[in-house]
C-alpha cells in the first residue's frame, strides 16, 4: 500500500564526504578528545582527587556496575600520568652481615637493569682474576716462604732441644706415635738397650731418667707452642691470600664504583661486596691452590652471593606506572618471598623475593576493585597499613598472623608513593 509516499533514491540514503575538506592526513593526526560523554561533575571529581598530592589522599569511584567508572577512571589516570616522571628502580642484594635481611637499593629508571648486567659482569671477570692472580710466580713463592718458615721454626726448636739432649747423652727419637728419649752409650754412642741401661749404676740410673724427665718437659711445652706455631702461619697464609685478591678486584670494582659515585647506596654495597669476596676468596679457587688453608667449603656457584634481584625494572616506561590488579590477595599487594626445596628441605634467598602490584605501582597509580579486595583475607588490613606506614614490607601472611615461627627472610622496606583508586558501589562505600 503506497498511501502516496515515493522510495528514496541510493543517492538520498548515504551522507556525502568530500575528503578534500580534511586538514589531516590520517585520524592519527587528531587530537585525543577522550570517549568519556558527560558525567563532567564526577570527571572533575576524580581529576581533582588525582591532583591531589599529599599522604593520605585517594580515590573512591563510586557507582554501580556498567556506567563507565572504570573506563573514566582509566583514561583520566592515563592522561595524568603521562605528565608524571617514570619512577625509580629499585633492586634486592645480599646483605653479607645479616643475610636474612636483604638490603633494597633505588636507581633512576632503566639503570637497574644495567647495573645487574654490570654486576654479572663484574663477577664473571673476578672469578678469572682470582686464579690467575694465585697462579702467579709471585704469589708462589711467597706461600712457600710462608710455609717453609713454619717448617723451620718447628724443626729448629726440635733441633735445638736434641742438642741439649745430646750434651746430656740422651737422644730424641721420632717415633709413628711421636717422640720419644733414650739414653745413649758414652763409648759406642748408640742408644742403650734395657739390658744395658740395668747394668749402669743405680745413681747413673736415676740420674738418666731426672734428665730424660726434664728433657720430656721441655719437649712438651714445645709441642704445645707448635698449634699456635701453625695457627699463625694458616693466618699469615690467609693474610696473603686477603692482599692478592684486593689487588686482583680492586681495579674491577673501583671502575664500578667511580660510575656510581652519586649514588651512595651502591657504592657502600660494592664495598661490602668487595670485602666479602677478599674473605671468601677461596670460593674463587680450584681446591688445590689452597692447600691448608681453612674456610668455608666452595659454593656451587659462588656467583649467586653478588647477583641482583632486580625487584622492579621502569626501564619499559615512558610515564608514571598504572597498575590494575585483579586480584588483590595480600601476597599480590605486597609481594612474597618464594621457597625452592632441596633435600627434603624449603630454602630461600634473596634473589626469591617477588614484587607485588604496590612496588610495580610505585611511583604512579594502582586501582583496585573495593569488593574483590574486601573478598580476601586481610588484604585490606594490609593495604591499609602499608599506606599509614608509607613503606611496603613485604611478609608472609603466617608470619603477620604469627602463625609459624619459622626462619624467613626480612626484605628491607621500600618507600612507597602511590595514589590508589578504588572502585565499587554505594553500599560499599558507606
Amino acid at each position: 500500500m503506497n498511501d502516496g509516499q515515493q522510495p528514496l533514491s541510493p543517492e538520498l540514503l548515504h551522507q556525502h564526504c568530500n575528503p578534500d575538506e580534511f586538514s589531516f592526513e590520517t585520524t592519527d593526526d587528531l587530537a585525543d578528545d577522550g570517549i568519556i560523554i558527560g558525567q563532567e561533575r564526577a570527571l572533575q571529581a576524580i581529576r581533582f582527587g588525582i591532583d591531589i598530592q599529599q599522604k593520605g589522599f585517594n580515590v573512591f569511584a563510586l557507582g554501580p556496575p556498567g556506567v563507565g567508572k572504570q573506563t573514566a577512571v582509566q583514561e583520566i589516570v592515563t592522561r595524568q600520568a603521562e605528565q608524571e616522571p617514570v619512577p625509580a628502580d629499585w633492586c634486592y642484594v645480599n646483605n653479607f652481615s645479616q643475610p636474612s635481611r636483604p638490603k633494597a637499593l633505588q636507581l633512576p629508571a632503566g639503570q637497574g637493569r644495567i647495573f645487574t648486567q654490570e654486576i654479572d659482569q663484574l663477577i664473571e671477570d673476578i672469578s678469572t682474576a682470582i686464579p690467575a692472580a694465585f697462579h702467579a710466580e709471585e704469589y708462589r713463592a711467597r706461600a712457600e716462604e710462608i710455609e717453609e718458615e713454619a717448617r723451620e721454626r718447628e724443626v729448629n726448636a726440635l733441633n735445638e732441644l736434641r742438642q741439649q739432649a745430646q750434651e746430656q747423652h740422651i737422644t730424641l727419637i721420632e717415633t709413628p706415635t711421636g717422640f720419644a728419649f733414650a739414653p745413649v752409650d758414652d763409648k759406642s754412642n748408640e742408644v742403650l738397650n734395657p739390658e744395658g741401661f740395668r747394668q749402669l749404676s743405680e745413681k747413673e740410673q736415676q740420674e738418666i731418667q731426672e734428665n730424660i724427665g726434664r728433657l720430656h718437659q721441655q719437649l712438651q711445652k714445645i709441642l704445645r707452642q707448635f698449634p699456635a706455631w701453625r695457627k699463625e702461619s694458616k693466618e699469615k697464609l690467609k693474610a696473603l691470600h686477603r692482599e692478592i685478591a684486593q689487588y686482583a678486584v680492586s681495579y674491577l670494582i673501583g671502575a664500578l664504583k667511580a660510575k656510581y659515585e652519586s649514588t651512595a647506596r651502591v657504592v657502600g654495597y660494592l664495598d661490602e661486596l668487595q670485602q666479602d669476596i677478599i674473605e671468601r676468596v677461596d670460593d674463587f679457587l680450584p681446591k688445590e691452590a689452597t692447600p691448608g688453608l681453612p674456610g668455608p667449603s666452595p659454593q656451587a656457584n659462588p656467583a649467586q652471593r653478588y647477583k641482583v634481584n632486580l625487584l622492579i625494572d621502569n626501564a619499559g616506561l615512558k610515564t608514571a606506572p598504572i597498575v590494575y590488579e585483579g586480584l588483590p590477595t595480600h601476597a599480590n599487594l605486597i609481594g612474597r618471598v618464594e621457597y625452592q626445596a632441596q633435600m627434603g628441605m624449603l630454602v630461600t634467598d634473596f634473589t626469591m623475593i617477588k614484587a607485588g602490584s604496590l612496588h610495580r605501582a610505585n611511583g604512579g597509580y594502582l586501582i583496585l576493585d573495593a569488593r574483590e579486595v574486601l573478598l580476601q583475607p586481610f588484604a585490606w588490613d594490609s593495604l591499609k597499613r602499608t599506606l599509614q606506614a608509607g613503606m611496603i614490607r613485604i611478609e608472609s601472611l603466617e608470619r603477620a598472623l604469627s602463625l609459624v615461627n619459622t626462619v624467613s627472610l626480612e626484605p628491607e622496606p621500600i618507600p612507597l608513593n602511590v595514589k590508589i583508586i578504588l572502585t565499587g558501589d554505594r553500599l560499599l562505600y558507606y
